[in-house]
């Protein structure tokens, strides 16, 4: 078969065929009296064969040790191939990622597309005053689309550099807050505390939803962010979580500043009250956190935290019970 029957049959040019010959990749087997390549039925096969292997992304080196090398195996090059896909694959997407960014950006013309250029790449830089700068300088004409602020943010080691990330989140408006709470799934513990740290900065109702959603979350150190949040704004819904970090003895003075804030309600600081005294009640073996539930109950007004005390100061604990007489004569003072 002539070249040109070949090239026709295979869909592989008759140019591509004579570098494959220059190559030593696929010779012809014969030549016609004038002197023209003539392919044998092999020859066509292996012009196949080459295809397929380009088609897997094998370089024509590559293919020629393929194919003519008998201790050549395939696993290695497999293996290698495989990883230059992923890499391929992985700074495609960021560049699309960097794309779309810019493109929700709406610039207006190209001097605002360099200037989101060079803010996502300072976020990115190795130099935390570089990604400090960017964050407060986020906020401007031409803002950083929310998405690159919270993966910032969840990414952001520097405690610096991270407030930065969450004051220019708590000002990006919309869609904030949906992005952190996807980031409370996260299996890394410290995402997850960095996307609870953040959620708590939002001002919006969106992330007070996430944050009465994330004290269910399976990670302690998330419930307890989440309840201090939510206590601040005056959240009933924390009075549980709070109470367990008392008891348990994890940040359980600024869990007591929570409850106490709460408590200014008369109805929830008598729920507060209750639910002090059922732990007390139940906990009568950590005798610390008796101590902690105690002194929680003098942030807490009402006659239902002030007959509690009367009771504990009658306590068989004596450190229990000089607390709680000791709490009885501030609150008589006042």
């Amino acid at each position: 078969m002539l070249i040109g029957e070949v090239a026709r049959r295979s869909g592989v040019s008759a140019r591509m065929l004579r570098h494959y010959e220059s190559l030593g990749l696929v010779r012809p087997s014969g030549r016609t009296g004038s002197g023209y390549r003539e392919y044998s039925g092999e020859d066509i096969r292996r012009i196949f064969h080459i295809e397929s292997l380009r088609s897997l992304g094998l370089s024509l080196r590559e293919i020629g040790r393929a194919l003519d090398d008998p201790g050549f195996t395939p696993s290695a090059l497999v293996g290698d191939l495989i990883r230059q896909t992923h890499e391929r694959i992985a700074a495609e997407t960021e560049l699309l990622t960097r794309l779309r960014r810019i493109d929700a950006a709406d610039p207006a013309g190209w001097e605002d597309v360099l200037q989101v250029v060079v803010l996502l790449q300072a976020l990115g830089s190795k130099s935390a005053d570089a990604r400090q700068r960017a964050a407060l300088s986020s906020v401007g004409e031409v803002p950083v689309p929310v998405d690159a602020l919270v993966e910032a943010a969840l990414s952001e080691t520097d405690p610096i550099v991270a407030g930065a990330l969450r004051w220019a989140l708590a000002r990006s408006g919309d869609g904030g807050s949906a992005l952190l709470a996807e980031g409370l799934r996260s299996p890394v513990a410290a995402v997850r505390e960095r996307a609870v740290q953040s959620l708590a900065e939002m001002p919006d109702d969106e992330a007070a939803a996430g944050l009465r959603d994330a004290l269910a979350n399976h990670d302690a150190v998330v419930r307890g962010h989440a309840a201090l949040a939510l206590g601040t704004r005056g959240m009933a819904d924390a009075v549980p979580t709070l109470i367990d970090m008392i008891v348990e003895g994890r940040n359980d003075t600024d869990a007591a500043d929570a409850l106490s804030v709460l408590a200014k309600d008369t109805a929830t600081a008598d729920r507060i009250a209750t639910g002090l005294v059922e732990r007390l009640a139940h906990d009568t073996a950590e005798a610390s956190a008796r101590g902690r539930l105690t002194q929680a109950l003098a942030g807490i007004p009402g006659t239902r935290a002030s007959r509690a005390l009367e009771e504990l100061s009658q306590d068989a604990d004596p450190a229990v019970g000089l607390t709680a007489a000791y709490l009885l004569q501030l609150r008589d003072a006042r």
